[in-house]
């Protein structure tokens, strides 16, 4: 027993962490590989049996993370970009909402074996698309103007309204009167509203009060905040049912737009949180799925119910929803190619399909496989071809190929007009205006202006910017500048010369740790660079072919060669570094110093604690 257990737990992480892996690494949405591997894990291999593992926990368990992963949700949310974009969401949480909702329940009653209780049921479980789904997609895609932001919020507010809605259907149909349960219903959505909102924006005081007054050390931050969403979740499920998710949505927005107490920290461990709860979510509810019933279910019937979802359902609640707003027709048309549906539908269909087959109610056993085939046809067909179609409806920004380059002093200016005379967006910022100035009339883009002060994220323009090579002759800056863009491009896509303490032993360990990833070579710190391009003033490029090997090139380095960077033959740019540096093969570019003989011993003689071999 103890054993199967242990099997249990680890192939959740195995198959939920691997499936994140794998989305990343062949840029596949994530939903759907998770999907497919809980179907693995459980019907398929029989590695994993939810209800034997969890048992009775499973339900809670699946409804706290769902408000975990909301709050987490809110807390991306910001009041400042609903000036333009307020009216277009509250039309499609509202509008599109009963659209979606009628739609779906007429043609879930025609097409399958429901009665009009169900349909209407399932029409209010799908109506919901979740953060789950939409924010790596968006993630993924890259949307520009304000796609991104409509689908973000209608994405996160809708689940709590989705889930709303579909209990008080659950009650009504449950009821024997439909009159007083429609009088119930009007009374629950009230009070589902109010306390929820009131229980909410309590526990976000709570946290601003503890964080503001710093009555919390640092390493129980996370931990009491997590904490008190997991207690404003079941305090206001306990005042009214299923008000949690409103509750813990709004909880979260409120600490996103408060403006004294610093919350980055907990946005960044509540994200990491998030994929561990969304990984364990879907594998979960996947392994719960008998296999015979997907496939029993896979018929022409619900091939046309996706067909009216995405082609007549989605298009109509967004036309109308969008009607007076001044999105164009590329962005409507995005829009419309972007609602796939997420956890929140899979784990309410799980619980209600329980509970409605106790209560006799007959197909309701059908409920979860078609909501999951739902999921899977969605996803699938919004997710897989959502970068083409941004691209082709040219609301997509550009590729992050670019670079963000900090110094314009004169061989940073060299190696920035390389680069974009390569045909990549390149970004030069400095604070020296004679440097600027020189940049500008190169025909570079710059940013005059402290790379570190708290206005530079508003005032750059990051689009198309992927990495940032901090070039400055100031160690500190460059280390700092590296902390503060490994939140934005990722600690892998930071790049910074070497120290010019790097040499001394003691400072080593601390210089890795404060710093991006080291440039070129450990001992080719900023004087000796300008020493090198003193020498030999111009970037020499070379192409590999038969002619040109890429081995006798990597065999040459540091003997007649610096390499800069590397252009490889999918017009991916790579600088090169210290640790794990890019290795040249036949179509790729490199770009390098060539150091004669008369070089390498003028360096040696003038510098000894520099020889050409130590560059290798």
């Amino acid at each position: 027993m103890g054993e199967s257990l242990l099997i249990g737990i680890t192939s959740i992480l195995v198959f939920g962490i691997g499936a994140q892996w794998a989305a990343w690494r062949f840029k596949l949405p994530a939903i759907l590989l998770l999907l497919i591997s809980g179907v693995l894990a459980g019907p398929v291999f029989g590695l994993l049996d939810p209800d034997q593992l969890m048992g009775d926990l499973l339900p809670p368990f699946i409804s706290v993370s769902v408000a975990i992963i909301l709050f987490e949700g809110g807390l991306s949310l910001r009041f400042s970009e609903l000036k333009d974009i307020g009216s277009t969401v509250g039309n499609l949480v509202s509008i599109g909402v009963i659209l979606t909702w009628g739609i779906t329940a007429v043609s879930a009653y025609y097409l399958f074996v429901f009665d009009w209780e169900l349909a209407i049921l399932i029409g209010a479980i799908l109506v919901v698309t979740g953060p789950t789904v939409i924010i790596p997609l968006l993630r993924q895609v890259r949307p520009s103007g304000q796609v991104g932001s409509i689908l973000k919020w209608e994405g996160i507010v809708i689940d709590p309204i989705g889930a709303m809605l579909a209990v008080l259907v659950f009650e009504v149909i449950l009821s024997t009167s439909f009159s007083a349960a429609t009088s119930v219903a009007v009374i629950s959505i009230m009070k589902t509203i109010f306390l929820g909102t009131l229980v909410g924006l309590g526990g976000a005081a709570l946290i601003y009060f503890l964080l503001k007054r710093h009555l919390l050390p640092d390493y129980l931050q996370n931990p009491v905040n997590l904490m008190v969403v997991v207690t404003v979740f079941t305090i206001s499920n306990m005042i009214q049912h299923e008000s949690g998710l409103w509750a813990t949505t709004l909880m979260g927005i409120a600490l996103a737009n408060q403006k004294t107490a610093h919350i980055r920290h907990i946005i960044e461990f509540k994200e990491n949180l998030r994929v561990l709860l969304l990984s364990a979510l879907f594998i979960l509810l996947a392994a719960r799925v008998e296999l015979s019933s997907l496939i029993q279910n896979l018929s022409w019937d619900l091939a046309v119910f996706l067909a009216i979802l995405i082609l007549v359902a989605r298009p109509l609640g967004v036309y109308i929803s969008t009607y007076f707003s001044d999105i164009n027709w590329r962005e409507k048309l995005f829009l419309c190619w972007m609602a796939p549906r997420g956890v929140v539908a899979a784990s309410i269909s799980s619980i209600f399909a329980i509970s409605l087959t106790q209560n006799g109610f007959e197909h309701a056993d059908q409920l979860v496989p078609i909501v999951f085939l739902v999921i899977i046809g969605t996803v699938t067909i919004y997710g897989l071809p959502a970068a083409w179609v941004a691209r082709k409806l040219g609301v997509a920004k550009p590729v992050p190929n670019g670079l963000l380059i900090l110094g314009a002093h004169n061989w940073a200016l060299k190696i920035a007009k390389a680069i974009k005379d390569e045909g990549f967006k390149v970004l030069v910022a400095d604070t020296n205006w004679k440097y600027i100035s020189q940049a500008k009339s190169m025909g570079l883009e710059t940013y005059h202006g402290n790379i570190l002060s708290e206005f530079a994220m508003e005032e750059l323009d990051l689009d198309g910017v992927g990495r940032m090579l901090s070039l400055t002759p100031n160690d500190e800056t460059n280390s700092l500048a590296a902390l503060r863009f490994e939140d934005i491009l990722g600690r892998s896509h930071v790049f910074q010369l070497a120290p010019n303490t790097q040499g001394e032993i003691e400072n080593k360990d601390i210089t890795s740790h404060l710093s991006g990833r080291i440039l070129f070579h450990e001992r080719l710190n900023y004087d000796n660079l300008s020493r090198f391009f003193t020498e030999h003033p111009e970037i020499q490029s070379k192409t590999f072919d038969e002619e040109n090997p890429a081995g006798e090139f990597k065999e040459q380095i540091g003997e007649q060669y610096i390499p800069l960077f590397l252009i490889d033959s999918n017009n991916q740019i790579h600088p090169y570094t210290v640790n794990n540096p890019p290795s040249p093969t036949a179509g790729d570019k490199a770009f390098y110093i060539y150091l004669d003989e008369k070089t390498r011993q003028q360096i040696k003689q003038e510098n000894p604690s520099i020889e050409a071999s130590e560059l290798e």
